[in-house]
């Protein structure tokens, strides 16, 4: 049967696509660190946060900032390691002299504490006083090499040219993937959806709809994890079914030995971006089994051993032990005296320290922030509440099919039934995801004084995909179609509503802040 629309549609994909980059694009070369009035008060009034009665009380700064690009404590720290690498040829950012004493002044200096690159998120060696990043070393130190290379060809220097520097390593590293993350989304969306409305929902969505545009502006680990996760995904359902673009193969037996290798090498970065998205790369390895048992195995844990190579002799080099800084979180490498963690002793001890980091929710309440609150995954993006029925439609679908190899099969078949696997294994890896948080008491921060539930990020290609019966469901009628759009709607206001600093609250928090219902920097009465 003959898609009249396809050609339409493939228009509307190169628009709308190209909008979604133009976007990021701008919002990288206009970066700026912006102190907003509003959430600072005079200079002479010596509280935090904000009072009962919403009036700002952070301390307006006497003396003008340093212009920087950089905007939390989590880029920064990253951006010290990229600079410490390049120019001084090491991963120290920086060295206490008394690191023995237990009594401030402490004679720090160094890179993470110049102006443009102090950062919380640092550790200390307790047996050197050496400053590390707190970061896993892998992306920085691939990053460091970009850095290098312009300083080497082009004579630029992360001080004397920092937005020229960093813009051009943050389009590297947000901006280029994620165009070829859309061109790949379009082919699933067109091989795997059914309906015009559904399709281009989907895109729209992967386009402007998500907090990866976002966080296009700041250096971070959760976008790359994303575009990984797609890349990794796409070599196994690139499958003909239905009207699909002639570069998509029409046999999942026929996928390349490098297709095999493409799908373990991305699944082992996504992890290695994000630990918990180990449960996809297990699941990853699964399918590629499913799929080519005789040699499939093999080619994806190349691909993982050597993301796995690099990872922990980045570990080691950085910090002289395999396994990455987060790993000693609570221990002496976090809690030295005057590090910021170490007002965790305060929190035991059953005082009060203001501030999202340290609040005290119980499970429950914080379950229900992170998914329907004020950094909630379905509240701030509730397209992905549509996304939810899409993968319980998959899910079902595929309970309801037998669990027979997929050579035997038709191709329309055996993409569609790949496809139903997908759907399962995203609400499975998500509910394993969602679970591990739960677990980790000392980390109910929702990431910090983030515009977004920022750990979770990289299950939006996943879902976008499981999504796409309920998006063709939603299609069908008028109304439906209305409803989507409010979803859509507001999905992006909430994706752009931190215009200028992706290190903010959700617009959610800031209304239950100034209406007094929630507010982390006030002790509660």
């Amino acid at each position: 049967m003959t898609d009249t629309t396809a050609s339409l549609r493939k228009s509307m994909y190169l628009l709308i696509g190209t909008v979604g980059v133009a976007v990021m694009v701008a919002k990288i070369a206009g970066a700026e660190n912006v102190y907003e009035p509003s959430r600072y008060a005079p200079a002479t009034e010596q509280n935090f946060g904000f009072d009962r009665e919403g009036k700002p009380t952070r301390i307006w700064p006497t003396t003008r900032p340093e212009p920087s690009t950089a905007f939390s404590s989590n880029d920064r720290s990253r951006w010290a390691t990229i600079k410490a690498l390049v120019d001084n040829g090491t991963y120290e950012i920086g060295r206490r002299s008394n690191f023995d004493s237990q009594v401030s002044p402490f004679d720090d200096k160094g890179i993470i504490f110049d102006d443009g690159y102090q950062s919380l998120d640092k550790v200390m060696n307790p047996a050197t006083g050496i400053y590390y990043s707190s970061k896993p070393p892998l992306l920085s130190t691939l990053l460091a090499g970009e850095y290098w290379l312009l300083k080497k060809t082009l004579n630029w220097n992360i001080d004397r040219d920092r937005w020229l520097v960093m813009a051009a390593i943050l389009i590297t590293v947000n901006v280029l993937p994620f165009a070829v993350y859309l061109l790949l989304l379009g082919k699933l969306i067109e091989a795997h959806g059914t309906t015009d409305f559904g399709k281009l929902f989907a895109f729209i969505l992967a386009s402007l709809g998500t907090f990866l545009t976002t966080f296009s502006m700041t250096l971070n680990n959760h976008s790359p994890a994303a575009y990984c996760v797609l890349f990794a995904v796409y070599p196994l359902l690139k499958i003909r079914a239905g009207s699909v673009s002639d570069g998509i193969k029409s046999s999942v037996a026929d996928a390349s030995g490098s297709d095999l290798f493409l799908a373990g090498f991305f699944a082992a970065l996504a992890a290695a971006f994000e630990l918990p998205a180990l449960s996809f790369t297990a699941v990853t390895l699964l399918a590629v089994i499913w799929l080519n048992p005789k040699r499939g195995l093999m080619l994806a844990l190349i691909g993982v051993f050597i993301v796995n190579a690099a990872w922990f002799a980045c570990n080691y080099a950085a910090l002289g032990k395999f396994m990455p800084a987060y790993g000693d979180f609570g221990g002496p490498w976090y809690d030295y005296p005057g590090s910021h963690w170490k007002k965790w002793e305060v929190v035991k001890a059953g005082g009060f320290v203001p501030g999202i980091d340290f609040n005290q929710e119980g499970t429950p309440i914080y379950a229900f922030h992170l998914l329907f609150g004020h950094h909630g995954w379905f509240s701030l993006t509730p397209a992905f509440l549509a996304a939810a029925v899409g993968l319980g439609m998959l899910t079902w679908r595929c309970i309801g099919s037998t669990p027979s190899p997929p050579t035997p099969l038709p191709p329309g078949e055996r993409g569609a039934r790949v496809f139903r696997y997908l759907g399962a294994a995203t609400l499975a890896i998500s509910l394993t995801v969602f679970a591990f948080y739960l677990t980790r008491t000392n980390s109910y921060n929702y990431g910090g004084n983030t515009s977004g539930p920022r750990w979770l990020f990289w299950l939006i290609p996943l879902w976008i995909l499981g999504g796409l019966p309920a998006f063709d469901w939603l299609g069908r009628s008028k109304l439906r179609q209305f409803l989507a759009a409010l979803l859509l709607g507001i999905s992006v206001l909430s994706v752009f509503y931190p215009a200028w600093n992706p290190w903010r609250n959700p617009w959610i928090l800031q209304l239950l802040e100034r209406t007094g219902t929630v507010n982390y920097d006030v002790k509660p009465k």
